[in-house]
């Protein structure tokens, strides 16, 4: 009975260190080392090997935040010379895997190596605020390889993460009019998102709206049929562009924004004009006498739906003069007026003076006008009327001359008789 009793307790304790021996090797636990080190099997390239992510060792459970990038420290012993070993490490998803490799070394038996790579998180958190990704890491050549597979890590969403998910526009505005930009914006960070608001903006034209969206739940809160609190919403902001504003692409930059954190998104946006200016000038350039009045024609355009007023100012300095017939427009939705510049030169050259429309205090456009000055001309006419005048006069005073002088009295003969 006690040799029955003896050989069972045998094969419990055999069984005991076949199952601790199998866990050890599927595990790499080290038991010289307090379990800080994987061990390799005998056959293997790398022994003692070390991995740590983010400077926390693999054994003590290291957490990532999903989508950033980390950095996966591989140090191990090589257990016999080899060339051309190469290191990788991979974290594995449900879905997808990121992974990076070394660049190919030597080792030598004995010595102890020390690899850093980085490696991006999968973001694959739809339904849970953290779950576990795999990582595998690998030391190989051609003829050996050491592999480390199954590794646990533990994965959070960033603690705040407003996401947008969709901006939706039109293909194509037209500057003068009123667009909407549809936003759809998610919650997939750790917390809950208080009070917050969303901008939309074109920076480059000075067109900004902000709206208020309230709060997110990292998780939708649902109870039966009712959701209390939502993690994703849907708004509308409404932008006008500047009918000034040139035709071009754009960028559109929607801003989420709270307390905590910053989220920005850009899309480009297509912005068509007919009128890049509400002036236009039918005759920029003129060429004039020096002293004689030179004449400009500016047409104000006025494409917004309702009545603008116009303030038009023309500059003049030492050497030109310059003014305009109406120096207030009031010029009605839809409709044009002109306005007559004028502009002399004191000498002779060539000049450049602003014209410049405001609306309201605002600058509205500025034009550039030239005027040519030249020496003054002879006319032939009033040259022509000189000598027919000079030829005139000299012919009455001639007449005159004519008139005033008195004929001669002749002389008589008489007969004298001796």
């Amino acid at each position: 009975m006690n040799t029955k009793k003896i050989l069972v307790s045998l094969c419990t304790i055999a069984v005991a260190l076949f199952l601790v021996a199998t866990v050890s090797a599927d595990l790499y636990y080290s038991s010289v080392t307090n379990g800080t080190v994987l061990v390799a099997s005998p056959s293997d390239i790398a022994d003692y090997t070390v991995i740590e992510v983010e400077g926390i060792n693999i054994l003590n459970n290291p957490s990532v935040i999903a989508g950033e990038t980390v950095v996966v420290r591989i140090q191990f012993t090589a257990v016999e010379d080899a060339s051309d070993v190469r290191v990788r490490a991979e974290l594995e998803g449900d879905k997808v895997s990121f992974d990076a490799v070394s660049a190919p070394f030597d080792v030598e038996a004995g010595h102890t190596y020390k690899k850093t790579l980085s490696v991006k998180v999968p973001f694959e958190l739809k339904d849970k605020l953290s779950d576990y990704v795999t990582l595998n890491v690998k030391v190989w050549n051609k003829d050996h390889k050491s592999e480390y597979e199954d590794l646990l890590l533990r994965v959070q969403r960033p603690s705040y993460n407003p996401v947008v998910k969709s901006i939706s526009t039109s293909q194509s505005v037209k500057a003068g009019g009123i667009f909407p930009v549809d936003i759809v914006l998610k919650n997939i960070g750790y917390d809950e998102l208080e009070d917050l608001y969303v901008t939309a903006k074109i920076s480059e034209l000075g067109v900004k709206k902000t709206s208020y969206l309230g709060d997110l739940v990292p998780l939708e809160n649902c109870t039966s049929d009712n959701c209390k609190k939502d993690d994703t919403v849907s708004g509308r902001i409404y932008l006008e562009v500047p009918y000034t504003a040139k035709a071009g692409v754009y960028l559109l930059e929607v801003e989420v924004t709270n307390d905590d954190v910053t989220s920005t998104v850009l899309k480009q946006i297509v912005i068509e004009n007919e009128f890049e200016g509400n002036v236009i000038v039918t005759n920029a350039e003129r060429t004039v006498a020096v002293g004689q009045n030179a004449e400009y024609t500016l047409l104000l355009v006025n494409p917004t739906n309702s009545l603008k007023v116009y303030k038009v100012i023309a500059e003049s300095n030492g050497e030109v003069s310059s003014g305009v017939d109406v120096a207030v427009v009031a010029v009605p939705a839809g409709t044009s007026k002109t306005v007559t510049v004028t502009a002399k030169a004191s000498e002779k050259g060539e000049y450049t003076f602003k014209v410049n429309v405001f609306s309201g205090e605002k600058l509205d456009s500025q034009v550039n006008l030239k005027l040519t000055a030249e020496e003054k001309s002879v006319n032939p006419i009033v040259v022509l009327t000189v000598v027919l005048a000079i030829i005139f006069l000299v012919l009455l005073v001639v007449l005159i001359v004519l008139l005033g002088k008195k004929p001669q009295k002749s002389e008589e003969f008489g007969e004298s008789y001796y």
